[in-house]
């Protein structure tokens, strides 16, 4: 078979993705060999990273598709090969480059990736549900999200997107799954079946480091990091290993939560964090029959949230939205498929869609990055 028609085949190979490190296997050295006989069989072999990669199938599948829309092409062979260590660590070379290891990218003066850190002062308001949605909505928008499942004991964020997928370590790397465009990691996808995590603070803060030093993030627009409840050893550590993260407080219109929301959000005082807003979540019941609204939990929580953190931050800290309660939120985070996504039309997806957007579409502040001033003497 002539050369032209290896080279296309070749280029239609640079059209497809790894699916875990997101760019093309051509650019990444995946491709072993690329043979088209006269008959016009293409057989393409294909290095793996790892042996037991994940993902290992709907590689083969997309190779496959893409080299079988090659004129004159009239069947594909994919084979499957490992690379050699040498060749990982060539890998890990240039997707990291000559970047020291346990480096957290978040955490250099040069990082333009906005990082939310979803906090809250008790359980059970939300503040996962606003988490997953509004990863999910920046994605649908053309945005690179990741996710880190920060509430180590009460990890939920991968039934919550959808996704049993296990990391695939590679090297010193670890790649994590992917679901509705999100990348995430969670130690709930290192542990087996329902096992509790029973850790104390310094195996809290190795595993949080890790998760973000260790995990190949590629180039993110923004990364949530969902906090557990209150002002313990997660969001002191977040604070200390990602300074410029900013704090999104999310609270109900109960005012007995939102005292203790106010007191999650005034860690900011101590870290030095700015507070990007006030998320309200089950801010009423719209009733089926009437229209009306119940507010079931009261009213008033986000703005005394609000107005508490003003004061005692000297800012103004806003309320960015107010999502009513729906149902099909609890389905969506027991279904793996995120409200934005099954109902966009939804009103708490409209505002949970709106609160997304007001933070992409925030500008970068110069906190904590190199202004590359220079100091004149006088003589």
């Amino acid at each position: 078979m002539s050369s032209t028609m290896v080279e296309q085949v070749q280029a239609a190979l640079a059209t497809v993705d790894d699916p875990e490190i997101r760019k093309p296997i051509t650019e990444l050295g995946m491709v072993k060999s690329v043979e088209v006989d006269d008959a016009g069989l293409a057989q393409i072999a294909i290095y793996l990273t790892v042996a037991g990669c994940p993902m290992r199938d709907k590689l083969t599948t997309d190779v496959t598709a893409a080299v079988s829309a090659v004129d004159g092409v009239t069947d594909v062979a994919v084979t499957l090969d490992v690379m050699s260590e040498e060749q990982r660590k060539g890998l890990q070379t240039m997707l990291r480059g000559d970047r020291p290891e346990r480096e957290i990218p978040f955490a250099q003066p040069g990082s333009m990736t906005r990082v939310y850190a979803v906090a809250s002062g008790k359980g059970g308001v939300g503040k996962s549900s606003v988490t997953v949605n509004l990863a999910a909505a920046m994605a649908a928008n053309g945005l690179k999200v990741g996710v880190v499942d920060a509430d180590i004991y009460g990890h939920s964020i991968p039934r919550m997107l959808g996704t049993e997928d296990r990391p695939t370590q590679v090297e010193q790397m670890i790649m994590p799954p992917q679901a509705h465009g999100v990348k995430v990691i969670s130690i709930g996808r290192f542990t087996q079946g329902n096992v509790p995590v029973v850790w104390r603070g310094p195996m809290l803060h190795r595993a949080l480091q890790q998760f973000l030093a260790d995990v190949y993030w590629g180039d993110l627009d923004v990364l949530l990091l969902d906090l557990p409840p209150g002002t313990g050893d997660i969001a002191i550590s977040v604070a200390q290993l990602i300074p410029s993260a900013e704090i999104l407080v999310v609270t109900t219109p109960q005012l007995a939560a939102a005292e203790v929301a106010e007191r999650a959000g005034s860690i900011a005082l101590q870290t030095h964090q700015q507070i990007v807003g006030v998320v309200e979540n089950m801010a009423g019941l719209p009733c089926p029959h009437c229209g009306e609204t119940l507010d079931v939990f009261g009213a008033g929580g986000g703005a005394a949230v609000a107005e508490g953190l003003s004061r005692s931050t000297g800012t103004d800290v806003a309320v960015l939205g107010s999502i009513p309660i729906d149902v099909r939120l609890r389905e969506g985070g027991d279904n793996g498929i995120p409200l934005v996504l099954a109902d966009p039309d939804a009103p708490a997806a409209k505002e949970l869609r709106a609160i997304a957007e007001r933070l992409s579409s925030r500008a970068r502040g110069l906190a904590g990055r190199q202004l590359g001033l220079a100091t004149v003497r006088h003589s």
